[in-house]
């Protein structure tokens, strides 16, 4: 499973959302494609609205839970993310625990992808390879 990560928190509301409705559109792209994927935004997005907090202090432990059953982690490319206290955490939270990281430009399941394994005839996973070619360890 792929762990994807992207940034969430901000004082506007609209950001959020944006960000909250990208990280769906990109999971379900890779779901379209076989991709089994865990995005800790599009999960608690609306669970967040339940007065829960919004910075990554609240979210760590439930977060590493998950980093730790997934194989690798996707870093979503939106705006923020390179500043973002959460992504840059999950990404040394992967790498202390041997897990790649990859970064995914926003809505891209393409050639530019790292790997649609498993494709079930999805246009946007025409160019699928099982060889994992693109994979990148990312460095900010």
């Amino acid at each position: 499973m792929i762990y994807l990560a992207s940034p969430y928190t901000h004082p506007d509301p609209a950001v959020r959302e944006a960000r909250f409705q990208a990280a769906c559109r990109q999971a379900a792209e890779m779901l379209r494609c076989g991709i089994a994927v865990f995005s800790p935004i599009a999960h608690t997005h609306s669970i967040a609205a339940y007065g829960l907090p919004l910075d990554w202090s609240f979210w760590r432990e439930y977060d590493r839970a998950f980093l730790e059953m997934c194989s690798e982690v996707w870093v979503l490319t939106l705006d923020g993310w390179r500043e973002s206290e959460g992504v840059q955490a999950e990404m040394a939270m992967a790498r202390e625990l041997g897990k790649p990281v990859v970064l995914v430009e926003p809505e891209a399941l393409n050639d530019r992808t790292p790997a649609c394994a498993g494709a079930v005839g999805a246009p946007a996973c025409a160019e699928a390879s099982a060889g994992r070619e693109g994979l990148n360890d990312a460095t900010p």
